[in-house]
């Protein structure tokens, strides 16, 4: 049983990594094009644009309500959405490429290896890295788009995710210690 939710978790977490390193890159192509070539946004991201409420952009807790004139949505406030969301994908890829590779390294040793210890930490610092980034470019869109000029939120629960993934390491790194104490006794 166990031996098969590790199979199926190796398969879930790798085709996440890769679907948001897909994303990244379309992302990034995107928000390129938001200041090279705008017209060429639409092929890269789908976007719904209504005169009336704007256009919704958002990765990850990560919104922003960008300002629409005769359909077209505001490609400065995209462009600064397309960095934010660049990097939120790019740290969300490296969350699943580590989940990835603690269930491999896993799977015919033990879970307290140093580099399991490490990539779960680095887990908890990526999970946090998100709405810190989120914030982060809020502030730099509203600074230069204006306060007024696009409603943007942040969800912070990857903040709590990230603490809660770095308080079980300190788990891990005990157990580690634990077992060089028995190895250390046979």
């Amino acid at each position: 049983m166990m031996k098969g939710i590790n199979k199926l978790a190796k398969i879930i977490t790798k085709i996440l990594e890769v679907f948001h390193w897909v994303g990244t890159c379309l992302m990034a192509a995107a928000t390129v094009c938001a200041f090279a070539a705008p017209q060429w946004v639409g092929y890269f991201v789908g976007i719904d644009a209504k005169e009336c409420c704007g256009a919704e952009l958002a990765v990850y807790g990560f919104e922003v309500n960008a300002a629409v004139t005769d359909g077209n949505v505001d490609m400065t406030t995209f462009f600064l959405f397309g960095i934010g969301a660049v990097v939120i994908l790019a740290l969300m890829a490296m969350v699943f490429r580590n989940l990835n590779l603690i269930f491999k390294k896993s799977e015919n040793a033990t879970p307290f290896q140093k580099d399991n210890i490490r990539m779960l930490k680095e887990i908890g610092i990526f999970s946090i890295a998100v709405p810190v980034v989120g914030f982060v470019m809020s502030i730099i869109t509203r600074l230069v788009i204006g306060v007024n000029a696009a409603e943007i939120s942040i969800n912070q629960s990857g903040i709590f995710m990230g603490i809660i993934v770095l308080c079980l390491t300190q788990y891990f790194i005990h157990g580690a210690d634990l077992e060089k104490d028995v190895d250390g006794l046979l």
